[in-house]
């Protein structure tokens, strides 16, 4: 055990970051990051119309760079080194041609944006996700929802899909089949053994396309024809058995061994979203709520499964072993995290940005860090009031409960005496009460919350943040103490796959990292959160009911 050890590979929205693990202790024992090129010239995106876009060659290369990376680095023996997991964002897609290769590989869609990996931020499918909604809702069969929250989102696979083939007709007539990010890069690394041959992720499939055993896998070839007749030939052509992440995909391929400096009995387990390895990461169990608090959040629980079919209503998903095998896993999320105090700061900084040929780039880098810090250091003295500022955290939408990817933020009770803290506070205050939200509906559906477990660049960064979700939670916040908890758990994952532990909670018992920190609520500050959160709902309402978001 003291010389096995696994790789977990996680990509973000930004960059990938690989980590070498230690099998015995959970420990670091080397990590790399690489960041995305193409991704960061904004190249395939017009956030305009919210269009998010990746070429999967930021990824193909980011992967062989940091693996060889914390392989080189790390003087371990390649023989000592027993698997590898990969987990991404999702729903993210990609279109592929018959042997899987993506179709933005081949020169005629090497620019093409509707040939790249759909990040899953994208939501230009906001109207075929309605009319998956639509038609699913007087469906004869039932209702293919029922296991997504209900309400399928354009953050997700089939919307996606549908949205590209009607705008791009050389991209439906090229693309033989789809992949999920996740299933795409494990393809690569085992060598390509054709689609037929792929063990695609349960994760991606329950939470992102409506696989369902109840329903013995995807949705019906009829009810997918009536979106597409596409869509259902399509149905042909992907998978019926999906399987869950501490199970090998296979082994790595000799052309990836070498390009790596590995050996192909490497074992590659099957791939996983971001947030449900985070989780694992985090070391859930059963009542304990993990948050991957980023730009976005997602938030993930487990039950048993003697919860049955039981659906829990405006969620992402309820899929049995997407997290841990043996329970159903519950997804929950908010589209806007980190990323509405982000927004916030750019528009506090666009003048900054129109000096760039008087200030240095990283002058201009340096002031909008120091920003961020400052507002946060004035906001945290600013005791909770009524009276100030209320705002709605949908900066990028709803994602949960009840997705709504149309709906926009707003904010009320502004006047002369409100200052930049002011607001900033207020969208603090929003992305809390918004995780109140999904908090409040798990309970609402008889899903029990005991603890909460914060993870990802928010919860290690931002007291302010965390000390606000603590007092309108009423809850305490325990943070990880690992600084790559999707990483690490994407490398429990695969340990498990790799035989080095029979099953996944040996796998957490022995290289969980445990909590660094604790945030208690204030109870004076609980009750005039209840307030303002009252206030919060009805000016969702307000704005749900009488603004036309289109």
């Amino acid at each position: 055990m003291n010389h096995q050890f696994v790789i977990g590979l996680d990509f973000g929205t930004d960059s990938v970051r690989a980590v070498l693990v230690n099998c015995a202790d959970g420990s670091t024992v080397k990590s790399a990051v690489h960041y995305y090129q193409r991704w960061k010239e904004g190249a395939f995106c017009n956030p305009a119309i919210n269009q998010f876009r990746q070429h999967p060659l930021d990824h193909i290369e980011g992967m062989e760079a940091t693996i060889r990376s914390v392989v080189i680095d790390s003087a371990v023996n390649p023989l000592d080194i027993r698997g590898i997991c990969i987990d991404t964002t999702g729903s993210s897609p990609i279109a592929v041609d018959k042997d899987g290769k993506a179709l933005s590989l081949h020169d005629k869609f090497a620019e093409n944006p509707n040939a790249m990996v759909v990040l899953w931020k994208d939501h230009t499918s906001v109207d075929e996700a309605e009319e998956i909604n639509q038609l699913s809702r007087k469906w004869d069969a039932g209702d293919y929802t029922d296991f997504v929250g209900g309400i399928y989102s354009s953050e997700w696979f089939w919307a996606k899909i549908l949205h590209v083939i009607r705008e791009d007709e050389e991209v439906k007539e090229a693309a033989y089949s789809w992949m999920e990010h996740c299933d795409y890069m494990t393809y690569l690394l085992i060598g390509e053994p054709g689609l037929d041959q792929l063990k695609r992720s349960r994760c991606a499939a329950g939470h992102k396309a409506m696989w369902h055993k109840k329903w013995d896998g995807l949705p019906d070839e009829d009810y997918l024809s009536a979106l597409d007749p596409y869509l259902g030939s399509l149905r042909q052509r992907l998978y019926k058995d999906t399987y869950t992440s501490d199970l090998p995909a296979g082994h790595l391929s000799e052309e990836w061994a070498k390009k790596l400096g590995l050996t192909s009995e490497v074992v590659v387990a099957v791939g996983t979203f971001d947030a449900h390895a985070g989780a694992v990461g985090a070391e859930i169990s059963e009542k304990a709520l993990v948050r991957v608090m980023g730009t976005s959040t997602c938030d993930i629980i487990v039950a048993p499964q003697t919860m049955g079919d039981q659906q829990v209503r405006g969620i992402c998903g309820q899929v049995d072993g997407s997290v841990l095998p043996g329970m159903i896993g519950l997804e929950a999320g908010q589209s806007a995290f980190g990323d509405v105090l982000a927004w916030f700061r750019d528009v506090l900084s666009w003048p900054l940005d129109q000096l760039k040929d008087d200030l240095k780039p990283e002058k201009i880098e340096a002031l909008k860090s120091d920003m961020i810090r400052k507002l946060s250091e004035e906001a945290s003295a600013l005791e909770p009031r009524e009276s100030y500022p209320i705002a709605l955290d949908w900066i990028n939408g709803r994602r949960t409960p009840d997705a709504n990817q149309l709906l926009k933020s707003a904010m009320v009770n502004l006047s002369l005496g409100t200052r930049a803290p002011h607001i900033f506070k207020a969208l603090v205050e929003a992305i809390c009460f918004g995780s109140r939200k999904i908090v409040e509906r798990f309970r609402s559906e008889g899903v029990e919350i005991e603890t909460v477990v914060g993870i990802g660049g928010v919860a290690k960064k931002s007291r302010l943040v965390m000390q606000t979700l603590a007092d309108v939670l009423n809850m305490p916040i325990k943070v990880s103490n690992s600084d790559q908890a999707p990483a690490l758990g994407a490398a429990m994952y695969a340990a498990v796959a790799a035989g080095v532990y029979p099953d996944m909670s040996g796998a957490i018992a022995k290289m969980g990292s445990g909590f660094e920190t604790t945030y208690q609520p204030n109870a004076h500050r609980v009750p005039i959160y209840d307030a303002i959160f009252e206030k919060y709902v009805a000016l969702g309402d307000f704005v749900e009911q009488n603004i036309n978001t289109k």
